[in-house]
């Protein structure tokens, strides 16, 4: 996370003044172009395929084009489990947030600012990057001094997991009511921050709440959920609506927040209080 971020950063400083330097919007896609070019020269010269294994006790192999055995599997599984249901959800919510963020953060920024003026995308871009790095070391911190004499590693992540959405609601919902750019400014960078707390708290999540042979299989179907919502909220013409969405988005973090708290924190309690049995060599 911290070499992605200082990458972004990077790249959103050198976008800015390319366009500062040849005055036009279109010089960092074709800048990106060429850099996209020369990772699948190195990829194709240093990277072998991937194509899978016959998995003979499901049935499911490398000829399920479109993963459809996979998917009902992972129907199963989460039909026996409701904690995996909600962490679903919440990856439904939050990274469909993110994504949704992604698309309206300059509309939001141009409407907030006065008429005219002509805002540093690229280096406002790269605040939110060194935003999400310091919401990675604050979770390192929060981490590393609460583990010694707090609750378990478990419980304390599903915690922190249920206050990152609600302050990530909280952010969204600051950022449509107030029409001042610097307000809005600082509070998409919370969101970000927030952004860089999520990703290591749901991986351990996923890592101890999902058994490593249904990892892949839960992963294809929680983007099920995910890619339909963002498809939803695009096709409603999100532009023309920005507060609206950015409402929604507030309200399914805050649901996100409540689920997690009354769903998996539970869960993860009974687990650390009753770890599983390892399995026989």
């Amino acid at each position: 996370m911290l070499i992605n971020g200082i990458a972004a950063s990077v790249a959103g400083v050198v976008s800015n003044q390319l366009v500062a330097k040849v005055h036009t919007f279109t010089s960092p896609f074709i800048l990106s172009g060429v850099l996209l070019v020369a990772s699948w020269f190195m990829i194709g010269k240093l990277w072998t395929e991937n194509y899978g294994a016959q998995d003979a006790s499901t049935g499911v192999g490398k000829w399920d084009i479109l993963q459809l055995g996979r998917l009902r599997q992972a129907v199963d599984i989460v039909r026996r489990d409701p904690a995996l249901l909600v962490l679903g959800l919440r990856q439904t919510c939050f990274e469909g947030s993110m994504y949704i963020f992604v698309f309206l953060w300059v509309p939001s920024m141009q409407e907030a600012s006065p008429p005219g003026a002509q805002l540093p995308l690229g280096y406002i871009f790269s605040a939110f990057m060194v935003s999400m790095m310091i919401g990675s070391v604050v979770y390192t911190s929060v981490v590393s001094h609460s583990l010694p004499r707090s609750d378990a590693p478990l419980v304390l992540h599903a915690k922190l997991a249920s206050l990152n959405c609600l302050v990530a609601s909280l952010a969204l919902a600051c950022s449509f009511s107030t029409s001042l750019p610097q307000s809005r400014f600082w509070s998409f960078c919370l969101f970000e921050a927030c952004v860089g707390v999520y990703y290591p708290v749901q991986g351990m999540l996923k890592g101890s709440m999902i058994s490593n042979d249904h990892r892949a299989t839960l992963a294809a179907l929680f983007r099920v959920p995910l890619n339909i919502f963002v498809t939803g909220i695009m096709l409603t013409g999100i532009s023309e609506n920005r507060q609206v969405v950015f409402s929604a988005c507030s309200l399914v973090l805050a649901f996100s927040s409540l689920m997690t708290t009354f769903v998996i924190v539970p869960r993860t309690v009974a687990m650390s209080e009753n770890p599983p049995l390892p399995r026989p060599a």
